[in-house]
Order: C-alpha cells, then structure tokens, then sequence
C-alpha cells in the first residue's frame, strides 16, 4: 500500500499543480498553476538558491518577469518585499491565471502584460528595472535575443542583476559583454546562473 501511495504521489507532482511561495509575507501560500504545453516552473530547490543570492537585493526592487509563465518568480519577489513587478506572458489564458493569483494574494502592486516577450522588449524601455527573470521555454531562441534586447533597449537600471535559466547546452556567448557573472550552478537539464550588469565605461 505505501509503495501504491508513493508512486501516485510521484505522478502527482509532475502535474503542474501548484507553486508554493517559500518566504516572505506570502510564505507558505500555494497557487494554482495553469496546465499549458511546455510551462516549465522553476523547481522550489532552484528558486530557494536563487532568492538566497538575491537576498540583499530584492527590498524594494522593481522587477521584470520576461517569461512568466506560472508567475513563480515575481510573485515571490514581490512576497519578498519587491516594490514593483511586471510579468510578460504571451499567452493569453495564462497571462488571464496571472491576474487570478495575484488577485488571490490581494496584490496591486504587478501588472500583467499580454504581449510576446521580444516585441515588448524591441521597444525602448519606459521604465528601468532592478531584476530581470529570464526563463524562457527551452529550445525556442529565446533566451539570448531576450537578453541583448533588455541591453540594447534600456531596460536595465545600473547595476541591475539578471538570472537566467536556460538548457544546460545553451550557447551563451551573446550574452552582453557588460554582464558580470556571479553565481551559477546547473540541476538536471538546466543552467542558472546571476549576473549583474555593469555600467559601460
């Protein structure tokens, strides 16, 4: 019976369920993730390390979601104590579950953008962010045009942090010249990694 029970408890959680905020005013809360093809959250091992390197910099940050997907990041951020969040979600049912959960966290402090990722980010920026979260789907080009644009384009405030989590075989030469890498480390399939930008001289 324990080993019945265990196996379906294995099933249970490569369903996308649910993401659980790991700290912060929301700590503990769980939402509901929306069942799309390829929506990948990032693992709670993987955001846990993260937020740890992030620590003395999320107070007050505003923050950029380029993928959102489920919305795991930001709305960690902003549980953290983020000033600000704007989730890019391109489709259009899970840029609707996003609004949901962060009506259900009772949060006027994000915004949800319904658009694709790189036709926000070909535009110049109106607004300079803090972080940047960039967790594209995998094996779409994505990761890397995402980046250059968010340079190109003033997205990023001086000595803004980006993370970047990406395919471990993920070429990431073009990753702009002034992105000091900080922290990395690789999880199965997937390469994090947290760099800050530095200010051209």
């Amino acid at each position: 019976m324990k080993q019945a029970k265990a196996k379906q408890q294995t099933a249970t959680n490569k369903a996308p369920g649910d993401v659980r905020v790991i700290s912060g005013k929301w700590r503990g809360r769980k939402l509901p993730v929306f069942d799309a093809e390829g929506l990948r959250p990032t693992p709670d091992r993987v955001k846990e390390t993260l937020f740890n390197w992030l620590m003395l910099h999320i107070d007050g940050a505003i923050v950029l979601d380029c993928f959102a997907g489920s919305g795991s990041l930001a709305i960690e951020a902003l549980s953290r104590h983020a000033n600000y969040a704007s989730l890019i979600e391109r489709d259009r049912k899970l840029a609707a579950h996003l609004k949901q959960n962060l009506q259900r966290l009772s949060c006027s402090n994000a915004e949800v953008i319904n658009q694709d990722c790189l036709t926000v980010l070909a535009k110049t920026a109106i607004k300079k962010y803090d972080i940047a979260f960039i967790d594209p789907p995998f094996h779409k080009n994505l990761a890397i045009a995402c980046c250059q644009a968010l340079e190109t384009n003033g997205w990023l405030a001086d000595n803004a942090f980006i993370y970047l989590e990406v395919e471990k075989e993920l070429n990431i030469q073009l990753i702009p010249s002034n992105w000091l890498l900080i922290k990395h480390q690789q999880a199965g399939q997937l390469a994090y990694r947290l760099y800050q930008r530095q200010n051209h001289s």
